[in-house]
């Protein structure tokens, strides 16, 4: 008879659901602008892969943790993204994991008010996303998106993470 989630397994669904949330947002944001987009992490190369790898430890399976979630490209510029849901709205270089080995990455962080935009560069020179940081996805000039789309897609994610 199954009783239901235990607590620690309810975070990390709930977690995990935020998350995909949060994907989806910007993937379905960079198709509006015309980008190509490519599921990119070993999650969606491996479906199921993240519930084997819960717990294991070892350098393929934190290689793997690590995968950003998209690749994204538009005309000659190619971009990898990791999407990240914060309630909190912060995110900073202590957030990466450890030996973190895509340099060239970019953290989208949603919110339930703002996306957020930070470089994996940015991060190493000290830089962070808080609630009060500037650094929304609609400034950075590498993407040059339109920002009331950006803005169409923050009121969902106020819609979606209203409650959360």
């Amino acid at each position: 008879m199954n009783e239901g989630l235990n607590k620690k397994q309810n975070r990390f669904t709930y977690g995990m659901i935020k998350g995909r949330i949060a994907e989806t947002l910007i993937e379905e944001l960079f198709l509006s602008l015309d980008y190509n987009v490519f599921r990119y992490g070993m999650e969606n190369t491996v479906p199921g892969i993240m519930k084997l790898l819960k717990g294991v430890r070892g350098d393929v399976a934190a290689n793997i943790r690590r995968m950003p979630d998209f690749v994204i490209q538009k005309e000659k510029d190619v971009f990898f993204i990791e999407v990240k849901f914060r309630t909190s709205e912060e995110f900073s270089k202590k957030d990466l994991p450890k030996n973190y080995p895509f340099e060239n990455a970019f953290f989208v962080i949603v919110s339930k008010k703002h996306i957020k935009c930070i470089s994996y560069q940015e991060l190493m020179e000290g830089e962070e996303i808080s609630p009060t940081s500037k650094n929304y996805l609609g400034s950075r000039k590498e993407f040059d998106l339109d920002k009331q789309t950006i803005i169409d897609f923050c009121n969902f994610a106020v819609k979606f993470f209203k409650d959360v």
